[in-house]
């Protein structure tokens, strides 16, 4: 993880995670370039108007991290990322669930689908821990869908509240304040991104699932022992 390795390097919480954000932006942006062709749409949601909800959201989130102390948030993290955890687990088949008690398919509506998509951008460009985890769970419990389907998608939108973000931090934090550091995850980063999309691509839906699983339950639990 990015975060607690920033802030075990000397950088305060805010600067590290403002750095981690600027870091991750071009192995974001690659990853969604290996993806370019894959992207399907959330549901019936114009893939325009999410997006913009999530450069909207996503700088509003990063003002909310320059203007608001974090010990609150910082706390309430594990708790999120485990409910997002559990979520992402068991969504499909709460959904299927749900489908069969009332009859029919369930399915957000396009409104529904960007608030909720808004919400998270806001989390996104505050925290972002786990962010795609959270939208792939309720993409998965709200419209049922596949996490290797809905995986495209999610980096692309990640990379749009990054990018948001990113642009603020670098205006009005300090998130450059530690160049070598920086420069270290920028080259990590970019080769992740793009070794990691174009691993994902060729991996089987199951697999795919269990490797974003396992992500998110070691991300969860390393985040209840740091705090």
């Amino acid at each position: 993880m990015a975060l607690p390795a920033l802030v075990a390097a000397g950088l305060s919480p805010v600067t590290a995670n403002a750095s981690s954000t600027v870091a991750l932006v071009p192995g974001s942006v690659a990853s969604a370039w290996v993806y370019r062709r894959d992207l399907v749409p959330v549901g019936d949601t114009s893939t325009r108007a999410l997006t913009a909800v999530s450069v909207i959201g996503g700088g509003l989130g990063a003002g909310l991290l320059l203007a608001l102390p974090a010990v609150s948030f910082d706390a309430a993290v594990p708790w999120l990322l485990a409910f997002a955890t559990v979520v992402l687990a068991f969504g499909r088949r709460v959904s299927r669930a749900v489908s069969e008690a009332r009859g029919h398919a369930v399915g957000m509506s396009p409104r529904a689908v960007l608030l909720g998509q808004f919400l998270l951008a806001v989390y996104g460009g505050y925290f972002g821990g786990a962010v795609g985890i959270m939208m792939l769970a309720v993409w998965s419990i709200g419209l049922g869908l596949d996490t290797s389907t809905g995986n495209p998608m999610r980096v692309a939108q990640i990379t749009a509240i990054y990018l948001s973000a990113t642009g603020l931090f670098l205006l009005a934090s300090d998130a450059l304040s530690a160049p070598r550091l920086l420069a270290a995850m920028l080259v990590g980063a970019v080769a992740g991104g793009v070794a990691g999309a174009r691993i994902a691509r060729r991996l089987p839906a199951w697999l795919l699932r269990a490797v974003i699983l396992t992500t998110a339950v070691t991300m969860t639990v390393l985040y209840f022992l740091r705090g």
